[in-house]
């Protein structure tokens, strides 16, 4: 298994912690339940990352069939399912922009607005790439995603 399976699963496992000790829980406010939503599309399109990372490193032939075709079904909807994300984060931003406001003196929001930029040039790179598919332009999309991570778990540390 796939290092990154452990990443996206101590992650998770915070933003429940994060979400669960929220001082209004169970009866979560707009930007709570926005955050998590996107948070979780975004995991979810994360996670193929562990995948084909483990599809590299795993010896088992038949284990690399199997992953590669879940990968394959998943597949179609990747872009479909990073855009959502993407819509749903802005909801999100338009809510704590709205009941809070925006400072920078405030690091979480600063790590959300990092984030949020991170996620716009990673959903655009991931759509050129159905036009233009070169290496590069896939390395950018991985490096994307991985600052993307990077970023979101200290959005959600802070």
């Amino acid at each position: 298994m796939s290092k990154w399976f452990y990443w996206n699963t101590a992650l998770l496992v915070i933003v429940i912690v994060r979400v669960v000790t929220y001082f209004s829980f169970p009866k979560l406010t707009l930007p709570i339940i926005f955050g998590l939503i996107g948070f979780l599309f975004f995991l979810f399109n994360w996670t193929r990352n562990a995948v084909f990372s483990t599809i590299r490193n795993v010896d088992d032939r038949k284990t690399k069939i199997k992953l590669a075709n879940l990968s394959k079904k998943v597949m179609p909807f990747h872009r479909y399912t990073g855009t959502i994300a993407l819509v749903i984060i802005m909801i999100h931003v338009f809510f704590i922009g709205y009941w809070y406001g925006f400072s920078f003196t405030n690091i979480k929001m600063i790590f959300g607005l990092l984030a949020l930029i991170n996620l716009i040039f990673m959903v655009m790179t991931g759509w050129w790439r159905l036009m233009k598919p070169t290496g590069k332009l896939r390395r950018i999309h991985l490096r994307l995603g991985i600052s993307l991570f990077f970023l979101i778990t200290l959005h959600v540390l802070f």
